[in-house]
């Protein structure tokens, strides 16, 4: 493998953002989770959270496609979930708040919002929003301001507004330069990580060219 390509491996690995998550509530368009994986992958996440609570959602069937993901889906993982309290107790435990982008009295703008503290940002179903049971484990609601005649984004698209958002201002404190949160012994694990699977990948191309 050439020196550049570990270089960048090491430069992505060095940018993740251990305190920061999405988690994606019944999202049923395998073409919105790829989209968010990719998002999530440009601002340094290092996994996702699937929670699917309706039956014609078993975890079998979460395909998200290559197209859409972009390959994305090798650098960032992602965890199943079809218990919301199990869900929750993780997404606590190792981010402290969930923050859903859900419309009441007591909503936030999402330009208001501190998102340079640990967060896990919760985005529900593209028809129903965040059910009523998962929005009793969350420590807040945001919205994303708007001034047109339609009243919601797309999933994807408010996802990667939102995290262009956290973004800005994990890069203003510093978090992809002088102060980035993950230590460096384990930015220096997770590049050999990354390089180790690109070089399973390549074997296996090389592998199958040699076979055909």
């Amino acid at each position: 493998m050439e020196e550049r390509r570990k270089a960048k491996f090491r430069q992505v690995a060095s940018c993740r953002q251990p305190d920061l998550t999405v988690v994606l509530e019944n999202v049923t368009d395998m073409h919105n989770i790829g989209a968010v994986l990719r998002s999530c992958d440009s601002v340094g996440i290092l996994e996702i959270f699937i929670l699917n609570t309706e039956p014609h959602l078993a975890k079998d069937k979460m395909i998200v496609g290559k197209r859409t993901s972009a390959g994305a889906r090798k650098w960032v993982d992602i965890h199943y979930y079809t218990d919301v309290e199990a869900c929750c107790e993780h997404l606590k435990s190792k981010y402290g708040r969930i923050l859903g982008t859900h419309l009441d009295g007591q909503s936030t703008d999402l330009y208001d919002l501190d998102l340079t503290m640990p967060t896990a940002l919760l985005f529900g179903n593209e028809h129903c929003g965040i059910s009523a049971g998962l929005l009793e484990n969350i420590d807040g609601n945001f919205i994303i301001p708007q001034v047109g005649m339609v009243e919601s984004l797309n999933i994807s698209v408010a996802c990667a507004v939102t995290l262009y958002e956290t973004y800005r201002q994990r890069k203003d404190k510093g978090f992809y330069t002088t102060q980035k949160p993950l230590p460096l012994q384990e930015q220096q694990a997770l590049a050999e990580k990354y390089i180790s699977k690109h070089a399973k990948k390549v074997r296996g191309k090389l592998k199958i060219k040699k076979t055909v």
